[in-house]
């Protein structure tokens, strides 16, 4: 670039420039999209994903079995009557009474069907304290839950008539109303809050309200838009609750970030005595292009979900990159069209105290943090120390990762024992070993009612338990019309996961072959909720290293073409890996060995929920070069303009302190919210995501980036001549000739950085 070129190349400056221009028209468009986006999606509804396509292997081939059969399985209740001393038995008169009470209560009830008697099917523990009364509510059971009230009071009028035992009802149904009503509204807390923490953050940060309220509105409208969206799309690849709920979360946290990145810039070069049209063209050209940069990278990290083949994962990642899009095209559009129109209005209702004006004034329009400065002092006078120890922080802090141990959470290990329908779970499993979650054989034949087939069901029930893999009673219900049987089966291991997986392996492995499996035309895929976490578990393994592939080079070749440094590209990706293998570590040490667990109102139950870790990887990856690409462009920019590539360093991370440091606080605040619901899966998101991003904008952004590019010096702006024809995508920095000259080297050559 030529000392005289002062056109506005690049698509954030030219954006920018068209939006502040056409301020009205941008505005506008803006607006016409939202609406049309919810209006569209509204009108489309949406789709959400199938419980058969939930999953791959043999737990997506049991479901579509029985959705291909048109059977909609009943939510199924057990009522456990167990005697409270050491000397009832069920065979005791009274204990056969309150069975017989029981069975009385809930059909005259008249929500449940197919009840069952334990001396029928002999569901009696091994000790012979303990029975299963069992039973179908009827109606759909996704709304069970809003049926079994009756049922419950029924059970709970029995055990005030026998005090001497002890009769609990726990199922799908009554497990659903329990958690509703307990955590029924945690994530619509959740949502609704993280609006006004983050909007209170910015009060503090820009201490002015229209300037505060900006990134929030454009981070919800952005969200609103996605919504409308997803609806639409949902028809091509199904959503879900859950995609929404990341959605939310991810859109609020980038959105306002985007928008805040841009209005501090803008905020300082009019502070520094800049013009407002000027003040708004070095914005567009340099945090403008920053968003446009950090945006792309974390689509394409959130791309990388798509990858696992697993629909929930496919729906969260396709849900994110749209908001991210979103957020990004807002963020250079209609927000430079918004400051142009507001122009000093931008710092109305202004907050006594928190209005930065004096205190930018004292330090002659620039915001280097005095904090940050001091650090940056000690870490550029001895960077290898300071590498060295920050490095060995992290990586001791990431070590405990190496014995992590993922599991989907059993029902005590997600809420603990305060829920007394947990304490029954419990109770149940010890009594019924894998009774509360029996494995199901879904066997499909031509016949089901040809005497092969029913000799194999035989052999298959009989052989279950002589193997070991059940202690059963192992159950067969019959589906005459659809040539099904259900054959479930209590695995050996309970809640045990590790134990009950090797029961399940002994079922699919050895038990089945020998039996159903010599019946030709017999399908016999084995579900239930061990099969679905191992099931989960493999197709995650099998999805991690094209996941990370994916994600790491596309990030690697997207800095690379941005920065135009090979260093760059590799110093990015290691800095953010060693950020998420830092949080593995904190998830790990925290959740699975229990290690200050209580600091954070959690417990340690001995594993990482099945879907976080890759959840996070591509998460954190993309976030964390939010951060990144906004320091790192901003040392490259101080380059250009000719500082040495030390002094350069000190102004690009003291320069960007006060925003990444407000960014990182709204996104922590955002997720630690997440930290403080009541199960341990979204607690573990949460913390996860809390602690990377802010080990992210503390020890990688302040200290182990500034220190390792001191030691690089001049290295930093490596490109080997082979790679000089790649697309050169940062010229965006032309804009901001106008500021100051470029640099150019001692033969008078413009510096090429």
């Amino acid at each position: 670039m030529g000392t005289g070129d002062t056109r506005v190349r690049g698509l954030a400056a030219r954006a920018g420039g068209w939006s502040a221009r056409h301020r009205w028209a941008a505005v506008g468009i803006w607006v016409l999209f939202v609406v049309l986006a919810m209006g569209l999606g509204s009108a489309a509804g949406r789709v959400d994903v199938k419980d058969s396509d939930q999953l791959k292997g043999e737990t997506h081939t049991a479901a579509k079995i029985i959705e291909d059969a048109g059977i909609d399985e009943p939510a199924s209740e057990t009522v456990l009557v167990q005697a409270k001393g050491a000397g009832g038995k069920a065979t005791d008169a009274d204990f056969r009474a309150a069975v017989a009470a029981v069975m009385k209560a809930v059909e005259g009830t008249g929500k449940v069907t197919d009840v069952t008697s334990p001396y029928d099917t002999n569901t009696i523990s091994k000790d012979g304290r303990s029975a299963l009364v069992q039973f179908d509510m009827r109606g759909e059971a996704d709304t069970a839950g809003e049926r079994v009230e009756p049922v419950l009071k029924a059970v709970e009028g029995v055990q005030k008539e026998h005090e001497s035992l002890r009769i609990e009802e726990i199922g799908g149904a009554s497990m659903m109303k329990t958690f509703d009503d307990a955590f029924g509204d945690d994530f619509k807390k959740a949502e609704i809050s993280a609006v006004p923490v983050a909007l209170g953050i910015l009060l503090i940060a820009f201490g002015a309200l229209v300037a505060a309220l900006l990134p929030v509105l454009l981070a919800v409208s952005a969200i609103m838009a996605t919504m409308g969206l997803m609806g639409v799309v949902s028809h091509v690849m199904p959503m879900s609750d859950t995609a929404n709920s990341v959605m939310l979360l991810v859109g609020l946290a980038v959105g306002v970030d985007y928008c805040l990145f841009y209005l501090r810039r803008e905020r300082e070069e009019r502070q520094a005595g800049k013009d407002a049209q000027t003040a708004l063209r070095i914005a567009a050209a340099t945090s403008g292009r920053a968003i446009v940069v950090s945006g792309v990278t974390v689509c394409v990290a959130m791309a990388g979900m798509l990858f696992t083949g697993l629909a929930e994962f496919e729906a969260m990642g396709l849900a994110s990159l749209m908001v991210v899009a979103v957020a990004m095209v807002g963020s250079v559009t209609v927000l430079p069209a918004l400051l142009s129109l507001l122009g000093e209005r931008v710092e109305k209702g202004k907050i006594p105290f928190l209005h930065p004006e004096s205190r930018l004034r004292k330090r002659r329009g620039n915001q280097e943090s005095r904090f940050w400065t001091a650090v940056l002092k000690g870490v550029l006078a001895k960077p290898v120390v300071s590498v060295v120890v920050a490095a060995g922080a992290l990586l001791a802090i990431a070590a405990p990762a190496l014995g992590m141990k993922t599991q989907n959470l059993t029902l005590d290990q997600e809420f603990g024992d305060s829920l007394p329908i947990v304490q029954t779970y419990n109770r149940v499993n010890d009594a019924f070993p894998g009774g509360s979650d029996p494995a199901e054989v879904v066997v499909k034949a031509a016949d089901i009612n040809a005497p092969e087939v029913t000799g194999a069901l035989a052999e298959f029930k009989e052989r279950a338990i002589s193997s070991g893999a059940s202690r059963g009673p192992v159950e067969i219900k019959l589906h005459d019309a659809q040539n099904l049987a259900f054959v479930y089966v209590p695995l050996v291991g309970g809640s045990d996961f590790d134990k009950a997986g090797r029961s399940l392996d002994t079922l699919r492995d050895e038990v089945r072959p020998a039996t159903l499996g010599k019946v030709d035309g017999v399908e016999a895929p084995i579900t239930g909720q061990v099969a679905g976490s191992k099931d989960f578990n493999d197709q995650l393994t099998g999805a991690v290293v094209p996941v990370f592939a994916f994600v790491v080079v596309f990030a690697f070749v997207l800095m690379l073409l941005s920065f135009r440094s090979l260093t760059v590209a590799i110093t990015s990706i290691v800095l953010n890996l060693l950020s998420v293998g830092a949080a593995y570590g904190i998830l790990v040490a925290v959740f699975q060995h229990g290690w200050g667990a209580s600091l954070v109102g959690a417990e340690g139950v001995g594993a990482i929920i099945t879907w976080l870790p890759l959840f996070l990887f591509v998460i954190l990856f993309g976030l964390s070069m939010d951060y990144h690409v906004f320091v790192v462009s901003r040392i490259r920019e101080a380059r250009l303009r000719g500082r040495t590539t030390t002094d350069a360093i000190q102004h690009g991370v003291v320069t960007t302190a006060g925003v990444v440091t407000s960014a990182a606080v709204i996104m922590v605040a955002v997720f630690a919210i997440f930290g403080t619901l009541s199960m341990q899966s979204m607690k573990q998101m949460g913390v996860g995501l809390a602690a990377a991003v802010l080990i992210d904008a503390t020890i990688i952004r302040g200290v182990l980036l500034p220190a390792v590019m001191a030691l690089l010096g001049e290295r930093n702006w490596y490109l080997p001549k082979w790679l000089n024809r790649l697309p050169d995508l940062t010229h965006d920095e032309a804009a901001d000739a106008v500021a100051a000259p470029a640099a150019r080297d001692d033969e008078g050559e413009p510096l090429r950085v």
